[in-house]
């Protein structure tokens, strides 16, 4: 299957390693910086293979490369443009969070998919920690009962020099702010797992530590499901001196679970009343990750290839992608109105939140 990448930056190795986990036919890379591919390629020691062509304009690359699968891993607001390019000419995508920025645009990258048959995949990669699945799996036999509430916590650390690596991070046109880039990973999560069908979300932002952005880096909300269960999502940036955690809880009648770790990848409290021996192995389990992505990229990448191989939906499919933007969307709304918000959201794009703190 002919592979290539769009945008080379920091998450793009990621990407590469996930392709080469997945033994693709890297055909070639593509950023408006030709170092950034140089760099890339070389941490994964392709630097010498002429084979993968090197390009700084995507709709060239797409249509004389014609590869089967692309990812996209450029800043966040052009990401439903690049995708809507490779849905019209027939190639399967992988986009890194968020989906796209706008509902509008989520919605027309589902449409336009849909229409072609072309299979689109959200970078949503920690749904396949090891972690994560146990709790899934444990879910979906129904051993948690009722589900009363939960939370995610995004408590990470991000400083002025994460951002001077690139101008477009923290700005409302390109990225948004805490909850956007770095907490949608875990609203992912928790809008996954309480159900996916929201009712209402009233939610608070402000900028506290980043005055050199337009945007957020504190985030908190409160959620409630139309099952009747409710959550709280908190997002920030501003943790000293570094990542603390990316924690979710869930409570039910039946089951407490405890997911932590820097990226949802330890369990560190699994109690259900129906316990034996095979819940054993999950108590104090731990992934090991080498930094706050995890491992998940090379899963979504191997489950996207059987997807297209077997022409069926992907696990963390573009409908996925539009549930955790809208919700971050919701509270963003919420932020800007003043008031609660309900769901689903008919549009809020175009994001500008000056003056709402």
């Amino acid at each position: 299957m002919r592979y290539a990448l769009i945008g080379c930056g920091r998450i793009a190795t990621n990407h590469m390693k996930a392709a080469v986990n997945n033994q693709l036919e890297i055909s070639a890379v593509c950023d408006v910086v030709p170092e950034h591919m140089e760099v890339l390629l070389a941490k994964h020691e392709l630097q010498n293979d002429m084979s993968i062509l090197r390009y700084t304009d995507y709709k060239s690359m797409i249509q004389e490369v014609k590869p089967d699968l692309v990812s996209i891993a450029t800043e966040s607001g052009i990401h439903a443009e690049i995708a809507l390019f490779c849905i019209d000419h027939g190639v399967h995508v992988i986009i890194e969070k968020p989906m796209a920025m706008s509902i509008s645009d989520a919605n027309e990258i589902i449409r336009c998919s849909e229409e072609k048959h072309v299979k689109v995949s959200a970078c949503h990669q920690n749904r396949f920690n090891i972690a994560v699945q146990e709790m899934r799996h444990a879910l979906e036999a129904g051993r948690f009962g009722r589900l009363s509430h939960g939370s995610i916590h995004v408590r990470w650390n991000r400083n002025q020099g994460y951002y001077d690596q690139a101008p477009w991070r923290g700005t409302w046109a390109q990225d948004g702010g805490a909850l956007m880039n770095q907490c949608i990973h875990g609203i992912d999560l928790l809008r996954w797992t309480f159900g996916g069908e929201i009712e209402e979300v009233y939610g608070q932002t402000r900028q506290q530590f980043h005055d050199y952005l337009e945007a957020e880096d504190v985030g908190m909300a409160v959620v409630k499901f139309k099952n009747g269960a409710i959550a709280t999502i908190e997002g920030t940036t501003n943790v000293y001196p570094k990542n603390l955690e990316e924690t979710l809880y869930i409570f039910g009648e039946k089951g407490t679970v405890k997911i932590g770790g820097t990226s949802t990848n330890n369990i560190d409290v699994w109690d259900f009343s129906d316990e034996s021996e095979a819940d054993i192995k999950n108590k104090g389990l731990q992934e090991e990750t080498s930094n706050v992505y995890g491992n998940g990229h090379t899963s979504l990448f191997a489950d996207m290839i059987d997807a297209i191989q077997n022409d069926r939906k992907p696990y963390v499919d573009a409908y996925a992608g539009r549930d955790a933007l809208e919700l971050v969307l919701a509270i963003y709304k919420s932020q800007k109105e003043g008031c609660a918000v309900s769901l689903p959201l008919d549009e809020f794009g175009s994001i500008d939140m000056r003056g709402t703190f």
